[in-house]
């Protein structure tokens, strides 16, 4: 049966992740108006966080490495769909889209989630999930301030944001796939090592811009040196990030979880008015206001009908997250 107790741990897993990733835009903002491609960002940013992640997960996987061989799909297509391509797809997109035209379609893979857990799994939503998914999305065009006119809008830019979108879809499925006992830890480290290797190879062949500048930025109104922002962007968007997000969705399935990272966009908002001095006006905290209402809905849909072993996990008494043989497992074995 599904552990009641982690219900608790899940949200404060999937809450801590969106404000690690929430956090992202301002660490990269200041690299950007240094100088710094966006494709070079991103490079450091999973690089570093690929080997901040390393001594972890080869302590978590002593004694079991055999886990590795039958989620090497799994790894693989983690870190190349869910990490690399997520990141250069919506940092492609800002070259032409206003942040919050790139954002919304983004998060159209929110979307994307409860419409491939309907035509691939049979899970049909239902009310409340419907209304939840309006709501939230709703929220975000007031957050993002998008009723505010003035938005540039630009094909190829669509084109860039609907790929991020299609990425970040890829991260909840995959990140609730099971896993055969792999640590959430393991996967992480595992894709974003994929991650880096590919993005290093792309920089190599010119397929992607890598240029930096080595220089001061400005963060928080300080002069601070450049490696600053990129420990933060490593460190804490996304080692601490993606772990704590895997973690969250074991717990909480694909679904839910992805509702509450809309979250990020609110802590988003708050990082960049401390660290960038944008405050947000009334119409965002209007949409905030949507947002919860949206996860709320969402929320309590699951709690109505939610039932073991549909796109849940079971808390092993080892610490371990093992996912339940629901419709999605029994569909889709792992790297597929």
């Amino acid at each position: 049966m599904v552990a009641r107790g982690g219900s608790g741990a899940g949200w404060a897993l999937a809450l801590g992740s969106s404000a690690c990733f929430g956090i992202a835009g301002s660490f990269a903002t200041p690299l950007i108006h240094a100088g710094w491609s966006p494709g070079a960002a991103v490079t450091a940013r999973v690089t570093l966080a690929a080997l901040v992640l390393l001594g972890p997960a080869i302590r978590v996987l002593r004694g079991r490495w055999h886990l590795l061989r039958p989620n090497i799909g799994l790894i693989a297509s983690y870190g190349l769909i869910a990490v690399a391509g997520c990141q250069l797809f919506y940092f492609n997109s800002l070259a032409t889209l206003d942040v919050g035209v790139a954002l919304l379609l983004e998060y159209l893979g929110i979307i994307m989630v409860v419409g491939w857990l309907w035509l691939r799994h049979g899970q049909r939503p239902r009310a409340l999930t419907l209304a939840g998914a309006a709501l939230a999305m709703a929220g975000l065009v007031f957050v993002l301030n998008l009723l505010g006119g003035g938005v540039r809008v630009d094909v190829v830019g669509i084109l860039w944001g609907l790929a991020a979108a299609v990425g970040l879809a890829v991260h909840y499925i995959l990140s609730a796939r099971p896993a055969h006992g792999l640590p959430p830890l393991a996967l992480a480290a595992g894709g974003l090592a994929i991650a880096a290797v590919a993005l290093w190879v792309a920089g190599s062949v010119g397929i992607v811009p890598l240029h930096a500048t080595w220089g001061g930025v400005t963060l928080a109104r300080h002069a601070v040196p450049w490696w600053v922002p990129i420990l933060g962007l490593s460190v804490i968007a996304a080692a601490i990030a993606y772990v704590a997000a895997i973690g969250a969705v074991r717990i909480l399935g694909s679904k839910l979880s992805s509702f509450v990272g809309l979250a990020e966009v609110l802590f988003a908002i708050l990082f960049a008015w401390i660290l960038l001095g944008q405050l947000p006006g009334l119409a965002q905290l209007f949409g905030g206001v949507l947002i919860v209402l949206g996860v709320i809905l969402v929320r309590t849909d699951e709690m109505r009908w939610g039932r073991p072993g549909t796109d849940r996990t079971i808390a092993r008494s080892d610490g371990v997250a093992d996912t339940a043989a629901g419709p999605i497992e029994q569909a889709n074995p792992a790297g597929a």
